[in-house]
Order: structure tokens, then C-alpha cells, then sequence
């Protein structure tokens, strides 16, 4: 299959494996959802009543002090006491092979051509790296909240579009699927569709 370059009178032969397949709206649910799970810290921890320090002695006596029995001044129902369901640090993970994170890449793709969400221009360079030209650039591809991707990001670029906080300017091997789920439109230079074409295959 070929796609058109924008701007252009040309076209760029591509494999329809991977801007052609079939949509798979479970797979690639999956995939961001695993995307989205690894980068998650996990780190959050509490003290449950054993990791709270002291508390080792009994406050007072069983019986005749006319106060409720208490074993330790650490249970969760005192001050200073531990937590009742303390959190603890935890690994979200959820495992996806590369085969299936892969054929998930080319649905998204696939999808994003068949919606004429995907735009292929011959390069993404400004030439001051000012906000004024990459704004123009966007407004000439009709969004203002997608992805841009050139097989190498020169400094001019990532300098223009550093202050527009809904565009995210990546490389060609750089891509991941909830970037490219979240975008209005994914620009892409022809380098980048070679890069990528190359590294799903």
C-alpha cells in the first residue's frame, strides 16, 4: 500500500502488515493497559501494628483498672498506632510478549491510517526552534493535540514545541502505544514510517 506525503506529489510504498492490518481493540487494550501499569512506582508503604516501633509491654493489667483490656499502645485504634490495612510496596507489571506488543503497534497504526489520523510530511524541522513556527506547523496539519515523530528530533524541534503541553515529540523507536491512542493526529516524517516499518516487520 502506499501513503501520500502531505504537501507533496509523492508516496511512500509501506507494508500493509503494518499500516494495513485489522483493528484489534482487545489487544491493544491490553497492551496500553500494561504500558500504562509499568510505569506506575509502587511504592507506596505504611506501617501495620508489628512495624510500628515500641508498644512491646502491656499499658496496663487485664483486669481491675475499669479501662478496656489492651495488649499493646500500637493497635490501629490508638494514636500512634499502626495502620489497620497498611499498603505496601507492590510491582503493577502485567506482562505482555513482544509479538503480541508489536501486533498491537501495527493495529494502532493501521487504525490511525484508516482514520486519516496519520499524516506522513518529507521532514519536522523549524528553522529558530521558536514556539511561533511549531504552532504554525500544527495549525497546517489541522491539530493542536497529537505526536510528532521524525526518525532523529533535532534540538530546533524539541526547542519549538517544549512549551506546548499537549504535543509529544518523539523518535521513530521512541513510539508507544498510549502516545499514539492519545493523539488527534500522529505526524510522521517519511524517515520515521521507513524506521518504523523496519523495526515491526
Amino acid at each position: 500500500m502506499e501513503l501520500t506525503v502531505s504537501g507533496k506529489k509523492q508516496k511512500v510504498e509501506v507494508s500493509d502488515a503494518v499500516f494495513g492490518r485489522d483493528y484489534s481493540e482487545a489487544l491493544v487494550h491490553q497492551v496500553v493497559t500494561s504500558y500504562l501499569a509499568t510505569g506506575r512506582a509502587g511504592t507506596k508503604a505504611q506501617k501495620n501494628r508489628s512495624a510500628v516501633s515500641g508498644g512491646g509491654a502491656k499499658p496496663w493489667k487485664q483486669k481491675g483498672t475499669g479501662r478496656a483490656r489492651a495488649g499493646t499502645s500500637r493497635s490501629p485504634i490508638w494514636v500512634g498506632g499502626g495502620k489497620t490495612f497498611a499498603a505496601q510496596p507492590r510491582d503493577f507489571t502485567k506482562k505482555v510478549n513482544t509479538k503480541m506488543y508489536r501486533a498491537a503497534m501495527k493495529s494502532i497504526l493501521s487504525e490511525l491510517n484508516r482514520t486519516e489520523r496519520l499524516v506522513v510530511v518529507a521532514d519536522l524541522d523549524t528553522k529558530n526552534g521558536k514556539t511561533k513556527e511549531a504552532i504554525a506547523m500544527l495549525d497546517k496539519h489541522g491539530f493542536s493535540t497529537g505526536c510528532l515523530v521524525a526518525a532523529e528530533v533535532s534540538d530546533n524541534l524539541l526547542r519549538s514545541t517544549n512549551n506546548l503541553p499537549h504535543v509529544i515529540v518523539t523518535n521513530a523507536l521512541g513510539l508507544d502505544p498510549y502516545s499514539l491512542v492519545n493523539a488527534d493526529k500522529v505526524v510522521m516524517t517519511v524517515d520515521a514510517v521507513k524506521q518504523v516499518e523496519e523495526w515491526l516487520s
